[in-house]
């Protein structure tokens, strides 16, 4: 039986990746805070380690014990971290400083891997470039964000390394079950409004969550080493669609409204430091706003040449599995 560790498994994402790698019958261990909830982490096969990632000396010690105890970890799937925050330095400690801890402590207890997946984001790499139609590989990264800064700085920190196996991951906007951004969207619709950033019609891909973990595990899986991908359902849509596909299952008329990029950055102004207060983050920010006047769409050829990938689910598919879960958990 392989033996499996997913950092950040209380999350939406990472909720996900255990429960597919139970499936597959791994030996699961998930990483979390003592904070972290254990909603979506019932399963009593599941094994708990709480992580301090702000602490060398403590993440050493756990790799140590089981160094000791003949434990070694098949794969490593690196999925803590953070996509909002109130201080821009917040992004770079946890997931830049907190990711090279975490490596340099497999690294100084020769407990590195079989393989290691980092999950970054496209906002590594920023938005579609000027004269371009796609984000490709072959491009020179161009964050537009703190949060995909700090996503690149990780990755850098990574592919530095000497005899460290790692495929990075970086997905677009992902969403389904669990999930709370996008949830705000259903949420808005469900109330008859279907707000529009701009006056323009940023084309965007997204990614259904089950797609999302079948790629990751299925690099996992294979022969491949040190490589990244760029990922998406590979469809390219824009929000206008996303919007009608939402307002289609919750069976809703909506009222389109076009919301000015400088209405959205006077909103920020105000709501940021008053968010700030209680240690939040607004939905409205000016990181946000810096990435919803672009387009994101990426070429995932590498995805499909090397892995046969091909998403199992489109806008319309996903929108009605999510919002058939939103209603059964009454989120809606």
């Amino acid at each position: 039986m392989k033996r499996i560790l997913i950092t950040g498994a209380s999350g939406f994402i990472g909720s996900f990746m255990v429960e597919n790698a139970l499936s597959k019958g791994y030996e699961v261990y998930a990483g979390i805070r003592k904070t972290s909830s254990k909603q979506y982490l019932k399963d009593k096969k599941i094994k708990f380690i709480e992580f301090n990632f702000a602490d060398n000396n403590n993440l050493k010690k756990i790799f140590s014990n089981f160094k000791k105890q003949n434990i070694h970890f098949n794969y490593i799937i690196h999925n803590a971290g953070i996509t909002k925050a109130n201080n821009k330095q917040d992004y770079f400690t946890i997931n830049y400083q907190y990711t090279k801890n975490l490596i340099d402590a497999l690294i100084s207890t020769n407990s590195i891997p079989d393989k290691f997946i980092y999950m970054s984001s496209l906002a590594a790499y920023g938005p579609v470039q000027k004269g371009k139609n796609l984000i490709e590989l072959t491009d020179n990264p161009c964050p537009v964000t703190s949060y995909g800064e700090s996503k690149l700085k990780a990755e850098k920190y990574i592919t530095a390394q000497n005899n460290f196996p790692h495929i990075i991951i970086r997905p677009i906007g992902v969403y389904g079950p669990r999930e709370k951004d996008f949830y705000l969207y259903f949420k808005i619709i469900k109330n008859h409004l279907q707000p529009l950033i701009g006056f323009s019609k940023p084309k965007v891909s997204f990614i259904y969550v089950k797609d999302l973990v079948k790629i990751i595990f299925t690099a996992l899986e294979s022969d491949v080493t040190n490589k990244a991908y760029l990922v998406s359902d590979g469809i390219i849509s824009n929000s206008v669609m996303l919007g009608d596909a939402i307002k289609k299952q919750l069976n809703k008329k909506t009222v389109k409204i076009r919301i000015p990029i400088g209405l959205l950055k006077i909103t920020a102004f105000f709501l940021e430091p008053i968010f700030g207060l209680f240690g939040k983050t607004p939905t409205v920010n000016f990181e946000k706003i810096n990435e919803l006047k672009s387009s994101w769409v990426c070429d995932i050829k590498p995805l499909e040449q090397d892995f046969n990938f091909k998403a199992d689910y489109n806008l319309n598919k996903g929108i009605y599995e999510t919002t058939q879960w939103y209603k059964k958990e009454k989120w809606l």
